[in-house]
């Protein structure tokens, strides 16, 4: 994967530190999992906005996705593809960082978020 290191903004881990609490997921790369899933089930594309490396939250591309890294490359792969963007290197790294960081706010401003049950109730055909 052209995305090596993947550093969140403190807004960000702000966020995933009481979505850590909320769900008792305790690691960051699960619940950036989640994120990144959110916003990637969103029909519009996240709006292109600089977001800052500032926090000292930081993985590998590989912690990011685990055995399934592949799956999420393709999956971002594919949403670029979508939204009728380039498969360059940049623009991957930049729509991944979009979607991460969407995700993460709207995880963290769901009201309903009180367990990790909530996350399952977001999946649409589990919710049925």
């Amino acid at each position: 994967m052209v995305i090596e290191h993947i550093k969140l903004s403190q807004q960000a881990k702000e966020q995933l530190i009481k979505l850590k609490r909320v769900t008792g997921i305790m690691n960051w790369n699960v619940l950036c999992r989640w994120a990144f899933c959110t916003s990637l089930a969103e029909p519009t594309p996240p709006h292109a906005m600089r977001i800052p490396a500032d926090s000292s939250v930081e993985m590998t591309w590989k912690t990011f996705g685990g055995e399934h890294a592949e799956i999420y490359e393709a999956l971002l792969r594919a949403r670029c593809l979508r939204d009728g963007l380039e498969l360059s290197d940049e623009i991957l790294a930049e729509q991944f960082r979009l979607h991460l960081h969407r995700g993460v706010g709207y995880l963290f401003a769901d009201k309903k978020m009180r367990d990790v049950a909530d996350l399952f109730r977001r999946i649409p055909e589990l919710a049925s």
